[in-house]
C-alpha cells in the first residue's frame, strides 16, 4: 500500500519520516520544518512536510513495538535495586547510595546502583 505525500496533518496523526524510517506523531510545522515526537513520547524530530505521508498499518505497528521496548528498558533500568532483607551486602550498598544521594553526588548513586545490581545478580539470583 503506498500513499502519496501531503503537507497538511491533524496533530496527533501517525505519519512516517522516510528520512528517519521512523513513525512519529505530527505536532505542528514550524517554518518550514514538521515537528514529529516518537509515539510514546520522547524527543521531537523536524522533517520535511513534503516527504511525509500516512503511516502505514505496519509502520504504526513497528512504532508501538518500539515504543513498547523503549518503556520496557526504562523500567527495568530507570528504578533503583531494592536491597534483600536480611543481606548485609544490600544494606551496605543502599546505604551508601542514600549517603551519595544526601552529597548530591549522582555518579556516586550510579555507582551504588551499579554494585548492588552485580550483588544481587551473584548473590540472590536476581
Amino acid at each position: 500500500m503506498t500513499t502519496e505525500p501531503t503537507t497538511s496533518f491533524e496533530p496527533g496523526t501517525l505519519v512516517y519520516d522516510p528520512a528517519t524510517d521512523r513513525a512519529g506523531e505530527y505536532r505542528d510545522t514550524i517554518g518550514p520544518y514538521a515537528l514529529l515526537r516518537p509515539v510514546g513520547g520522547g524527543r521531537e524530530w523536524q522533517a520535511h512536510p513534503a516527504s511525509l505521508t500516512a503511516a502505514t498499518p505496519e509502520q504504526r505497528l513497528s512504532a508501538g513495538v518500539r515504543a513498547a521496548n523503549e518503556r520496557a528498558v526504562r523500567d527495568t533500568w530507570g528504578r533503583p535495586p531494592q536491597p534483600v532483607s536480611g543481606c548485609d551486602t544490600c544494606a551496605e550498598l543502599a546505604g551508601q547510595r542514600q549517603t551519595a544521594r544526601a552529597e548530591s553526588d549522582a555518579s556516586a548513586v550510579t555507582d551504588a546502583d551499579v554494585l548492588m545490581r552485580r550483588h544481587q545478580r551473584a548473590e540472590h539470583g536476581g
